[in-house]
This record gives C-alpha cells, structure tokens and sequence, in this order.
C-alpha cells in the first residue's frame, strides 16, 4: 500500500513580507547615514584669482588643461634627464597635446605654443571664444608643482616677470583643482 503524503506550499505571502521589511530596513539605514554624513560647505575656498578646474572651464579648456599635466609629466621626466628645457617644435614632433597641431587643437582654440624662457609654455589661443590662452609655469625643481594660467581676454599680455602678483594684475587667473567634493557635485550657491 502506497501512502501519498501532500505538503501544501507555506505560501509566499510571509516571505515577501520579510523580503520588504528587511528592503526597508536598508534603505533606512542607508537615509540615516547620508543625512548624518551630509556635506559640509566647501572647506577649501577658490580665491578671486583663481578658476577650478572642474567648474570654471568649459569643455575645451578643459581639454587644453588634462593635455598639459599629461606633457607636464613628460617634460618632468626629461628635467630628470637633461635640466635644459624641452623645445616646443620636440613636443609638437613627438606627438604630445596640446603642442601638435592636429584635429583637437583646432577644436580646442588652435593654441601657438612657445617656450618663455627656461620656467614657462605660453600657448595663446587663435580663438578666445573657444578657449583662452594657457601659460604653464614649470616648478623650480622637477618634483615641484607646476601653475597653470588662463587668461581669456583675444589680446592676452604676458607680464615680464612671471609672479603671481604680476600675472594677477594682467588679468590672467590661475587653474585650481579641489579635491573636496566628488567630481559630479556642484556647489553653486
């Protein structure tokens, strides 16, 4: 003789239950969290003279500025090297943004680099609607920081001397990068 046993499911009636109470429990915990954890206004303040990189720059000279770090790099390694300064025409030949002129610099306000001295790059731009013209100031030493300048003005001046004071008075505004905040939050107040 064969016995049949049925087992009736429990039914999912409880289960689910469980499922969203623990599903609300998270994203309370989580609400919690964010609120307490809120931001705090910026701790680092952008002076008058100074633009961020990430805000302050439209896309094009935001091109003209990630290509200079990354020349920046080369032309420090090569300090490394030789302390006499990299030419213009050997960066352009080489193939390092933004000194070659090619489809991004055309696109990105087709920039006349020349060296200034044995301390600076000036690129100025052919077309200031697009983007202004950039002066890189190498560190004195080739583990420094270098300071990027923008001056957006079509008939940029260069100053004699390449102080931060000379340069503030002429108009040209030094490229800031802060790292207080993720790169998409903006604190537009």
């Amino acid at each position: 003789m064969s016995r049949v046993q049925v087992v009736r499911p429990a039914g999912a009636g409880h289960e689910t239950l469980y499922v969203l109470l623990v599903s609300l429990l998270i994203l309370a915990v989580a609400g919690g969290i964010v609120a307490l954890r809120g931001e705090d206004p910026d701790e680092v303040r952008i002076e008058a003279h100074q633009l961020d990189a990430r805000r302050d720059l439209n896309a094009a000279e935001q091109g003209v500025y990630a290509d200079l770090r990354v020349a920046l790099e080369e032309i420090q390694l090569r300090r490394e090297e030789d302390p006499a300064p990299v030419e213009v025409t050997t960066l352009a030949e080489e193939g390092f943004p933004p000194f070659t002129r090619d489809a991004s610099s055309a696109s990105h306000g087709e920039h006349q680099w020349q060296r200034l001295g044995e301390q600076a790059y000036l690129g100025m731009s052919q077309a200031s609607d697009v983007a202004g013209s950039f002066l890189l100031l190498l560190p004195g030493s080739h583990d420094g920081v270098a300071d990027v300048w923008l001056q957006r003005k079509a008939d940029a001046r260069v100053p004699a001397e390449l102080t931060r004071d000379a340069l503030i008075a002429a108009g040209w505004q030094q490229i800031a990068v802060q790292y207080d905040a993720g790169v998409t939050r903006q604190h537009r107040h």
